[in-house]
């Protein structure tokens, strides 16, 4: 009998343990959630970020400035270490305000707003004014060639598709046309290019980001149209096909600048070795603040450092936040922080990245293998309570995604609501003032729970 009881007790014990630890972790969840809604300070530091420092491009001084302001944060957040990684970054400064304006048949002339592309060379003292070619696609422009080409304006006119439901899916599609546009234009002549700013939105803010020009081709100046001001040239154009543009820029680049990735972290309380990054990109784009790109990903992140060390146990891995600099124009944070991981023989658990916006989250997504996509989604009921369903997508992020091809770590990506994302992204109303609170704070809410779950069991 007494036998026979402990077979049955030991029977329910193993029965039962999903039950109790999942109950504990739902209940870890819910401290986590009520914690940060309760007295998040990810908003606030937002504001800090975002009104008192502005645009951090890589190699400016608000990005150096935005560098000691993550570093004392971090301190202030509770991390048991926070350090400086040294990283050379490109040192590309857009200059006085840009110009431009249609001229159309009669040389009646209309201003409409641009911006370089990052990277763009400046044009020639006085600006570029020439006829207008308009292209859809690179196969329009191969069949125009040289002859059609040659000393003029490539125009690329290229909406985003507005049937992809994921706005992302939309830009992924449409931004070879700002990335490769200017040399696949040059290759054929061309004395500069324009390009449908990258957005669904209607309006005259155009919106920059990075383009590489092709070193065996000539460097043309090329910039960002605004969606109103594209449709204005597409129509005038239309009317008269001898319509020309002037535009001029007084961008440049210069030497490349020391900056860094600043990190901290809390060491893991049974197996400190294995380590658990999450984080977001430092620098932004000069137009806006960059509150959503990426200033969100950088403060939940800091609020999740500052989460764990609040809650009464120690997180049994190391979790490491990362502010990565340079994402915008080269990645060399991203780059560098994976070579010393992989120089160093680190183990890494998984990475995760917030960097696409502070939106309302509603997933994550699983750049990983199979069986490790398994692990994850075993979670998925606890996430349900808070909206959190969509465990399909396979997505991490830039800077993270470095560690995938060097050390083959799984990566994860806070999947957030999209559909307004382009309307500032890259934009000069990439501003503070377009950060809901909740929503942001919701993202790091959803960002800590996942770093606990991986903490707890590993991966």
């Amino acid at each position: 009998m007494i036998r026979r009881n402990i077979t049955l007790l030991l029977f329910a014990l193993l029965f039962n343990a999903p039950v109790f630890a999942q109950a504990e972790d739902s209940t870890a969840l819910r401290n986590i959630y009520s914690e940060i809604l309760a007295n998040g300070k990810a908003y606030d530091w937002l504001r800090e970020l975002s009104c008192d420092i502005g645009g951090r491009l890589s190699g400016s001084p608000e990005a150096a400035k935005a560098v000691e302001w993550t570093r004392k944060k971090l301190i202030e957040a509770g991390a048991d270490t926070v350090y400086l990684q040294e990283v050379w970054v490109p040192h590309w400064v857009r200059g006085e305000k840009e110009k431009a304006s249609i001229i159309d048949a009669q040389g009646f002339s209309q201003q409409v707003p641009i911006c370089a592309l990052g990277g763009s060379v400046a044009t020639a003292k006085g600006g570029v004014t020439a006829q207008v070619i308009e292209v859809s696609n690179f196969d329009e422009l191969e069949k125009l060639g040289e002859a059609g080409i040659n000393g003029k304006i490539v125009f690329y006119n290229h909406p985003f598709d507005t049937k992809f439901i994921n706005t992302f899916n939309a830009y992924g599609e449409a931004v070879e046309y700002r990335w490769k546009g200017p040399s696949m234009a040059a290759k054929y002549g061309a004395v500069g290019s324009i390009v449908r700013s990258m957005t669904l939105a209607q309006d005259d803010y155009p919106h920059t980001g990075s383009m590489r020009y092709v070193d065996s081709l000539p460097r043309i100046p090329c910039c960002a149209i605004s969606t109103n001001g594209a449709d204005l040239l597409s129509s005038i154009l239309h009317a008269s096909a001898t319509t020309k543009f002037s535009f001029e820029m007084h961008c440049q680049s210069l030497d490349s600048v020391l900056s860094y990735n600043v990190i901290g972290e809390i060491r893991g309380a049974q197996f400190p070795e294995e380590v658990i990054v999450a984080g977001g990109h430092l620098d932004s784009w000069d137009t806006g603040d960059g509150a959503h790109d990426d200033g969100a990903g950088i403060v939940q992140s800091i609020e999740m450092i500052r989460t764990l060390s609040a809650l009464a146990e120690r997180p049994k891995r190391t979790v490491r936040m990362v502010a990565f600099m340079n994402e915008e124009n080269g990645t060399k944070g991203g780059r560098k922080y994976a070579e010393v991981a992989e120089k160093s023989r680190e183990k890494h658990v998984a990475a995760i990245e917030s960097d696409a916006g502070g939106f309302v989250p509603f997933g994550l997504g699983l750049q990983m293998t199979d069986d490790k996509k398994s692990k994850v989604r075993r979670w998925s009921s606890l996430f349900l309570p808070y909206n959190i369903w969509n465990f399909d997508e396979e997505h991490g992020g830039a800077d993270i995604g470095y560690l995938q091809q060097n050390m083959d770590t799984p990566l994860i990506g806070l999947v957030v609501e999209s559909q307004r994302y382009f309307d500032v992204h890259h934009a000069s109303i990439d501003t503070f003032d377009r950060i809901n609170k909740r929503e942001l704070l919701l993202g790091a809410a959803t960002m800590t729970s996942i770093v606990y779950l991986l903490s707890e069991y590993g991966l």
